[in-house]
């Protein structure tokens, strides 16, 4: 069955949905630039809030790797995901700090983006339109894709079955999609989650 990962969660009540919802990830923004960005000691306590069986994803954009294997190390973050500009020899330089998962971001425009996609040494990949901009991209482009990966990139209930049905992908990544006003919305979140697992059942 397609896993879930509710990005962007920032408050309390989005722990406390995500543990009724039990999405499989949770993902904590520390890219300075987005309005779901938290500190990492915000990140802590909402941390020892979320259950055991979620696993909390770490969204950075070119930080330095020992800041990220800090976080990963002393429990903040289970996951880290890199969304900017970090190549294999960054991947390669976060894993001599610390033996904890990688999901390096791929921005699809061609089948070139794919490519390297396919090839990249990280432990998993996450496709998508483009950070954090909310829209889908081509979906065709990555039918031939070989490894597992995160669907991301304009996901909401409107598009979530289609996206399944015609991509079978390892796991859906969803963050504008379960908003209203910037703010996770608990109804959307539920919404989403069960057309998620609706689908795998069919």
């Amino acid at each position: 069955m397609t896993k879930v990962k509710f990005c962007g969660v920032s408050r309390p009540c989005d722990i406390e949905a995500a543990n009724e919802l039990r999405p499989e990830y949770v993902g904590f923004v520390f890219a300075t630039g987005s309005h779901r960005c938290i500190t990492p000691e915000k990140a802590k306590e909402l941390k020892q809030m979320l259950s055991r069986d979620i696993l909390a994803v770490g969204v950075f954009v070119n930080e330095m790797p020992e800041k990220i294997a800090y976080l990963l190390d002393n429990g903040i973050i289970d996951i880290a995901q890199l969304h900017g500009h970090e190549d294999e020899d960054y991947i390669q330089s976060l894993r001599r700090l610390t033996n904890k998962p990688t999901i390096k971001a791929f921005r699809i425009e061609s089948k070139k983006d794919l490519e390297a996609a396919e090839c990249c040494i990280a432990d998993y990949v996450l496709l998508d339109s483009g950070a954090g901009t909310g829209t889908t991209f081509d979906w065709k482009l990555i039918k031939s894709i070989r490894r597992p990966y995160f669907l991301a990139g304009g996901l909401s209930l409107d598009n979530v079955k289609e996206a399944i049905t015609m991509l079978h992908p390892y796991a859906v990544d969803v963050s504008s999609g379960i908003e209203t006003d910037k703010l996770k919305n608990k109804a959307k979140m539920t919404a989403f989650i069960e057309a998620v697992r609706e689908e795998g059942q069919v």
